[in-house]
């Protein structure tokens, strides 16, 4: 529902003289009120100087979540950046910022807006892994780990990777206390080197078939362990937020050449494919899992670039749920509100798998029955998918927030659900 249909029904509810009515008649109109105090315009570079604003094209509330100098750049889709603020009276959110030649680690505090600067040392970080209990971001400076509290600013050596082998961390388990990773070859290392852009090197790591490595590295005691090895492309490392034992990854390259969606058990060995396609060219993958550790999801297009669904792989019972989506509906990136009801989307540019005619936009599905039905929440015309916005819900599922370079460079948004 959009905002002139909002409007239309509260000025008609306004008429109906109900006392019982009465609280949620004054709460819209409140809301009416509130949006009416800010401008409605195409949303883009011009919108984002006005801080917030009202999308034209969708009715829905707009914010440049982060007022700082500089380029600001939100999570990967599946990597949670959001925990409690230090005395627990609202939600912070961690990001990476850009601070003259580096870039260091910032919160900002979803409900004050204030920003904190976590991290002010040297060097360029990678990682993107948040640790809710310990309090600490995790990260890798050329061959080196480091833990920040993001309190007290404090920092620790973790492990630094010897110097014949390249390794790397990317997530951490659920009771904080090992970091999973990957070790590459340096054959396949300067693959990368030669080939900058994900369209030189893609084809040419898949199709070279050199052996890649799952680590763990222990946060307290410093052990590291080799616990798989496989000449194929290991990546998209995530572990279970509520299982400590349970690592998933997967065999990157082309979808329709791979089965992609892997978990294995760290301390047994055991694997598992998640997925395993039904016809020729049936691509699986941006997996992730639900909070609350349940279940699996991933794009599904049967075969690709064809049909398109939002699908679910409970670990318990094995079962499959499949959302039908439309084409221009098709996501880039999918991730689920934290009460697991419904879903948010990033789109995607006619360029992408699903060549969808009018897919820029940032979405939220609702589940109907096998299907999902859309809301377009940002018009993202003047947005640039070579940067992709990986939509986040907030931790009271009232906002979706995205990344998005309408100003020319990455900054961070959020965009408001009306229920």
């Amino acid at each position: 529902m959009n905002r002139f249909t909002i409007l239309f029904y509260l000025a008609i509810l306004t008429l109906i003289p109900s006392c019982k009515e009465e609280k949620t008649v004054e709460q819209k109109e409140n809301q009416k009120e509130e949006l009416s105090h800010f401008p409605m315009m195409e949303t883009g570079a011009e919108s984002s100087k006005q801080k917030v604003w009202i999308d034209s094209s969708t009715g829905h509330q707009i914010e440049k979540l982060v007022l700082r100098d500089g380029s600001n750049r939100s999570f990967y889709f599946h990597n949670n950046p959001f925990l409690k603020s230090s005395d627990g009276t609202s939600d912070i959110m961690i990001f990476m910022g850009e601070v003259d030649s580096t870039n260091q680690y910032f919160s900002v505090n979803l409900k004050t807006k204030d920003v904190d600067q976590i991290t002010s040392n040297e060097g360029r970080k990678r990682g993107e892994i948040v640790g809710k209990k310990t309090r600490k971001v995790f990260y890798m400076i050329a061959d080196s780990v480091f833990a920040t509290h993001i309190d007290t600013h404090k920092t620790d050596f973790i492990y630094k990777f010897d110097d014949d082998v390249i390794g790397s961390v990317t997530t951490l388990n659920a009771d904080e206390t090992l970091l999973g990773g990957a070790l590459i070859t340096k054959e396949e290392n300067e693959i990368f080197k030669k080939n900058p852009s994900k369209s030189s090197y893609f084809e040419k790591i898949y199709e070279a078939k050199l052996e890649r490595s799952l680590i763990t590295i222990n946060v307290n005691s410093k052990e590291y362990k080799n616990i798989y090895s496989e000449k194929a492309w290991l990546n998209h490392i995530q572990f279970s937020p509520t299982d400590p034992e349970l690592l998933m990854y997967c065999h990157e390259g082309p979808w329709h050449k791979v089965d992609r969606i892997w978990n294995i058990n760290i301390n047994t060995g055991e694997n598992r494919l998640i997925h395993k396609r039904s016809v020729h060219r049936e691509i699986a993958g941006h997996e992730f899992f639900s909070p609350n550790g349940s279940t699996i999801w991933f794009d599904l297009q049967i075969p690709r670039g064809e049909t398109f669904f939002l699908a679910g792989y409970n670990l318990a019972d094995n079962k499959l749920t499949k959302y039908g989506l439309k084409r221009d509906d098709w996501s880039i990136h999918y991730n689920i509100s934290p009460d697991l009801t419904t879903f948010a989307g990033d789109g995607g540019d006619e360029s992408q798998v699903a060549h969808a005619k009018d897919g820029m936009w940032i979405y939220h599905f609702r589940p109907n029955k096998d299907s999902l039905v859309s809301e377009k929440l940002v018009n993202m015309k003047n947005h640039d998918y070579e940067l992709e916005p990986n939509v986040h819900f907030s931790p009271d599922g009232k906002q979706i927030i995205f990344r998005a370079n309408f100003e020319g460079e990455s900054q961070i948004y959020a965009v408001e659900l009306y229920q």
